[in-house]
Protein backbone atom coordinates (compact mmCIF):
# COMPACT_ATOMS: atom_id res chain seq x y z
CA UNK A 1 0.00 0.00 0.00
CA UNK A 2 1.30 3.43 -0.95
CA UNK A 3 0.07 6.33 1.23
CA UNK A 4 -0.08 9.86 -0.19
CA UNK A 5 -1.33 12.64 2.08
CA UNK A 6 -3.79 14.91 0.32
CA UNK A 7 -3.62 18.70 0.45
CA UNK A 8 -6.05 18.44 3.38
CA UNK A 9 -4.05 17.56 6.49
CA UNK A 10 -4.74 14.04 7.70
CA UNK A 11 -6.57 12.75 4.61
CA UNK A 12 -4.80 10.15 2.46
CA UNK A 13 -5.19 8.59 -0.95
CA UNK A 14 -3.97 5.01 -0.67
CA UNK A 15 -2.91 3.14 -3.80
CA UNK A 16 -3.30 -0.61 -3.45
CA UNK A 17 -0.68 -2.92 -4.92
CA UNK A 18 -2.19 -6.14 -6.26
CA UNK A 19 -0.17 -9.32 -6.60
CA UNK A 20 -0.93 -10.41 -10.16
CA UNK A 21 -0.34 -13.73 -11.89
CA UNK A 22 -1.98 -15.87 -14.58
CA UNK A 23 -4.93 -16.64 -12.24
CA UNK A 24 -5.80 -13.00 -11.56
CA UNK A 25 -4.86 -10.86 -8.59
CA UNK A 26 -4.90 -10.71 -4.80
CA UNK A 27 -4.96 -7.28 -3.17
CA UNK A 28 -4.55 -6.36 0.48
CA UNK A 29 -7.00 -3.49 1.09
CA UNK A 30 -6.35 -2.98 4.80
CA UNK A 31 -3.70 -3.97 7.34
CA UNK A 32 -4.03 -2.85 10.94
CA UNK A 33 -0.26 -2.84 11.55
CA UNK A 34 0.44 -0.81 8.39
CA UNK A 35 -2.18 1.78 9.31
CA UNK A 36 -0.78 2.03 12.85
CA UNK A 37 2.73 2.56 11.41
CA UNK A 38 1.30 5.47 9.37
CA UNK A 39 -0.32 6.93 12.53
CA UNK A 40 -3.82 6.37 11.12
CA UNK A 41 -6.98 5.04 12.73
CA UNK A 42 -6.82 1.25 12.57
CA UNK A 43 -10.03 0.13 14.28
CA UNK A 44 -13.25 -0.02 12.29
CA UNK A 45 -16.57 -1.06 13.83
CA UNK A 46 -18.89 -0.89 10.85
CA UNK A 47 -18.65 -1.82 7.17
CA UNK A 48 -21.18 -0.59 4.61
CA UNK A 49 -21.84 -0.71 0.87
CA UNK A 50 -23.49 2.07 -1.13
CA UNK A 51 -25.02 0.98 -4.44
CA UNK A 52 -26.18 3.51 -7.00
CA UNK A 53 -28.15 2.59 -10.11
CA UNK A 54 -27.89 5.83 -12.06
CA UNK A 55 -25.09 8.03 -13.36
CA UNK A 56 -25.39 11.45 -11.70
CA UNK A 57 -26.39 10.19 -8.25
CA UNK A 58 -25.03 12.57 -5.61
CA UNK A 59 -24.79 11.49 -1.98
CA UNK A 60 -23.48 13.96 0.57
CA UNK A 61 -22.02 15.92 2.06
CA UNK A 62 -22.30 13.86 5.29
CA UNK A 63 -20.52 13.64 8.64
CA UNK A 64 -21.23 12.83 12.27
CA UNK A 65 -20.52 15.07 15.24
CA UNK A 66 -18.55 14.03 18.32
CA UNK A 67 -18.66 11.77 20.19
CA UNK A 68 -19.54 9.66 17.11
CA UNK A 69 -17.32 11.38 14.54
CA UNK A 70 -16.27 8.86 11.90
CA UNK A 71 -13.01 8.08 10.17
CA UNK A 72 -13.80 6.32 6.87
CA UNK A 73 -11.95 4.18 4.37
CA UNK A 74 -13.76 4.36 1.02
CA UNK A 75 -13.18 2.17 -2.02
CA UNK A 76 -15.09 2.04 -5.30
CA UNK A 77 -15.86 -1.61 -6.11
CA UNK A 78 -17.80 -1.01 -9.33
CA UNK A 79 -18.10 1.97 -11.66
CA UNK A 80 -16.51 5.37 -11.07
CA UNK A 81 -17.22 8.30 -8.74
CA UNK A 82 -16.12 11.88 -8.23
CA UNK A 83 -15.43 11.77 -4.50
CA UNK A 84 -15.26 14.97 -2.42
CA UNK A 85 -14.11 15.67 1.13
CA UNK A 86 -14.34 18.91 3.13
CA UNK A 87 -12.22 19.60 6.21
CA UNK A 88 -14.64 20.89 8.89
CA UNK A 89 -12.21 20.75 11.82
CA UNK A 90 -12.27 24.26 13.35
CA UNK A 91 -8.59 24.24 14.42
CA UNK A 92 -7.28 22.83 11.14
CA UNK A 93 -5.23 25.04 8.80
CA UNK A 94 -7.31 23.57 5.94
CA UNK A 95 -10.70 24.14 7.61
CA UNK A 96 -13.43 24.72 4.99
CA UNK A 97 -11.17 23.56 2.15
CA UNK A 98 -12.22 20.71 -0.11
CA UNK A 99 -10.52 18.21 -2.38
CA UNK A 100 -11.81 15.78 -4.98
CA UNK A 101 -10.64 12.35 -6.12
CA UNK A 102 -11.75 10.00 -8.86
CA UNK A 103 -12.27 6.56 -7.40
CA UNK A 104 -12.97 3.65 -9.69
CA UNK A 105 -13.00 -0.11 -9.70
CA UNK A 106 -9.89 0.00 -11.91
CA UNK A 107 -7.58 2.51 -10.23
CA UNK A 108 -6.90 0.54 -7.02
CA UNK A 109 -7.26 3.57 -4.75
CA UNK A 110 -8.79 3.89 -1.32
CA UNK A 111 -9.61 7.23 0.32
CA UNK A 112 -8.84 7.68 4.03
CA UNK A 113 -11.17 10.36 5.42
CA UNK A 114 -10.42 11.47 8.99
CA UNK A 115 -13.04 12.31 11.60
CA UNK A 116 -14.13 15.93 11.27
CA UNK A 117 -14.48 15.80 7.48
CA UNK A 118 -17.69 15.86 5.42
CA UNK A 119 -17.81 13.33 2.60
CA UNK A 120 -19.86 12.92 -0.55
CA UNK A 121 -19.67 11.61 -4.09
CA UNK A 122 -21.20 11.91 -7.54
CA UNK A 123 -21.50 8.81 -9.70
CA UNK A 124 -19.87 9.20 -13.12
CA UNK A 125 -21.18 5.86 -14.37
CA UNK A 126 -24.34 3.83 -13.83
CA UNK A 127 -24.38 0.85 -11.48
CA UNK A 128 -21.69 1.96 -9.02
CA UNK A 129 -20.83 0.47 -5.65
CA UNK A 130 -18.68 1.89 -2.85
CA UNK A 131 -17.37 -0.02 0.16
CA UNK A 132 -16.92 1.82 3.46
CA UNK A 133 -15.02 0.87 6.60
CA UNK A 134 -16.19 3.18 9.39
CA UNK A 135 -14.60 3.79 12.81
CA UNK A 136 -17.79 4.69 14.75
CA UNK A 137 -21.33 3.37 14.95
CA UNK A 138 -23.89 5.31 12.94
CA UNK A 139 -25.72 7.59 15.38
CA UNK A 140 -28.75 9.22 13.72
CA UNK A 141 -28.97 12.02 16.32
CA UNK A 142 -25.40 13.08 15.49
CA UNK A 143 -25.70 12.79 11.69
CA UNK A 144 -25.13 16.11 9.96
CA UNK A 145 -24.45 17.47 6.51
CA UNK A 146 -23.56 20.47 4.42
CA UNK A 147 -24.96 21.24 0.99
CA UNK A 148 -23.03 20.06 -2.05
CA UNK A 149 -23.41 23.57 -3.52
CA UNK A 150 -22.87 25.64 -0.36
CA UNK A 151 -21.03 28.84 -1.35
CA UNK A 152 -18.93 28.55 1.83
CA UNK A 153 -16.93 25.82 0.04
CA UNK A 154 -17.30 26.49 -3.70
CA UNK A 155 -16.96 22.85 -4.71
CA UNK A 156 -16.53 22.41 -8.47
CA UNK A 157 -18.60 19.39 -9.48
CA UNK A 158 -18.65 17.80 -12.94
CA UNK A 159 -21.36 19.15 -15.24
CA UNK A 160 -24.06 16.63 -14.37
CA UNK A 161 -27.52 17.46 -13.06
CA UNK A 162 -27.46 15.55 -9.77
CA UNK A 163 -30.02 12.99 -8.64
CA UNK A 164 -30.17 13.32 -4.88
CA UNK A 165 -32.20 13.01 -1.71
CA UNK A 166 -34.25 16.02 -0.70
CA UNK A 167 -32.58 16.14 2.75
CA UNK A 168 -29.19 16.62 1.06
CA UNK A 169 -30.55 19.55 -0.98
CA UNK A 170 -31.93 21.22 2.15
CA UNK A 171 -28.95 21.35 4.51
CA UNK A 172 -28.66 24.95 5.83
CA UNK A 173 -25.80 27.26 4.87
CA UNK A 174 -22.61 26.34 6.68
CA UNK A 175 -21.62 28.73 9.44
CA UNK A 176 -18.00 28.63 10.58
Amino acid sequence: MLFRESKLKGAFLITLEPAVDERGSFTRTFCQATFEEQGLVSTYVQNSISTNRLKGTLRGMHYQEEPAAETKLIQCLRGVVYDVIIDLRPQSPTCCCWESFELSAENNQVLYVPAGFAHGFLTLAPDTALYYMISAQYTPDLARGVRFDDPAFGIKWPEIKPIMAEKDRLWPDYKR
